[in-house]
């Protein structure tokens, strides 16, 4: 079972970064195996996976019709069987729409529940039976990247294995780790999250690949629009010494603009959270939660992140006649 803390969440966060240590997640294994596998994924999922090597390591998101993040899912294919690693809160929901659009498909799939995932830094669990290899901060093939800046360094690994011979580290010292590198996850997302509002366009969407659910709406706020609301990194006021909760409401002045989804005290930068805020917030604009917490914020999703595609104002015209 995962453990939030084994006593000293700063001292294992620096253990997890020397890669002395690893976590083990709340994660599921989602296996389909089959000819039809990859070209079947292809189809269902926002990522270019027709192509996957063995070995190589992408990330997914399944999309609802108009575009709303439903899970987020790490791929690795080993020539045989591609594996799924999502977030156990998501797992059953995945498991059940994989089964609904198999049809006549040549696939199976199953969910492993007896399968353990730990999380590292550096390199992978020895001896782990499958390996994923985390692409973020990168840009993979057919992404786009809306940041000018990245966080702290994350070089991160999720491996399937029965025990790790590293030692103990607790999900909250990854939860910090995880924030200070913008890396979004599914504490994030919500009924309404689209990839761009968190830069997932970046490891988790490939602009130019063929039809899959949602990717109208993909296609059409990259290109032509703004997405609604932006991630942004908040330095809270340390004079405290209760972290936000998740959900915790964001203001500027008296004005609710967001929400709180990740909150973590790092060990160099201190209180930090991730929060979804209305895109029309200024990027400067000071900033505070729930609970008189004063933030400042540091700019992940700028408010320019969208419309990459400039229309010409004869064809705009054109189009109203």
């Amino acid at each position: 079972m995962a453990t939030a803390s084994f006593g000293n969440p700063l001292v294992e966060q620096r253990d997890l970064l020397s890669g002395k240590a690893s976590v083990l997640l709340d994660s599921k294994v989602i296996t389909v195996s089959g000819e039809d596998r990859l070209k079947w994924l292809h189809v269902l999922l926002s990522q270019n996976i027709v192509n996957l090597k063995s070995g190589e390591s992408c990330e997914a998101l399944l999309l609802n019709p108009q575009g709303h993040i439903e899970a987020a899912l790490h791929i690795v294919d080993d020539g045989e069987t591609a594996s799924l690693i999502v977030d156990a809160t998501v797992a059953e929901h995945t498991l059940a729409h994989l089964t609904k659009m198999k049809l006549r498909t040549k696939v199976e799939i199953v969910l492993h529940d007896e399968l353990q995932v730990f999380a590292s830094f550096g390199a992978p669990i020895e001896g782990a039976s499958l390996v994923w290899h985390d692409p973020w901060p990168g840009v993979y093939p057919g992404g786009y990247r809306y940041a000018t800046t990245t966080g702290e360094p994350w070089d991160y690994f999720e491996s399937v294995t029965n025990s790790s011979p590293l030692l103990d580290a607790g999900l909250v010292a990854l939860e910090a780790l995880r924030v200070a590198a913008f890396r979004p996850g599914m504490e994030e997302v919500d009924e309404k999250t689209l990839p761009h509002e968190l830069d997932w366009l970046a490891t988790g969407v490939h602009l130019s690949k063929g039809c899959y659910r949602g990717q109208e709406s993909v296609a059409k706020v990259h290109n032509l629009g703004h997405p609604p609301r932006r991630l942004v990194l908040l330095h809270l006021d340390g004079s405290g010494h209760l972290l936000p909760e998740p959900g915790a409401k964001v203001f500027s002045g008296e004005t609710e603009v967001g929400r709180i989804t990740s909150a973590g005290t790092h060990y160099e930068a201190g209180a930090i959270a991730l929060a979804v805020i209305k895109r029309n917030v200024a990027e400067d604009a000071p900033l505070e939660v729930e609970g008189n917490i004063s933030a400042s914020q540091q700019v992940i999703v700028p408010q320019s992140a969208g419309k990459v595609v400039t229309v010409p104002r004869n064809k705009l015209m054109m189009g109203r006649r």
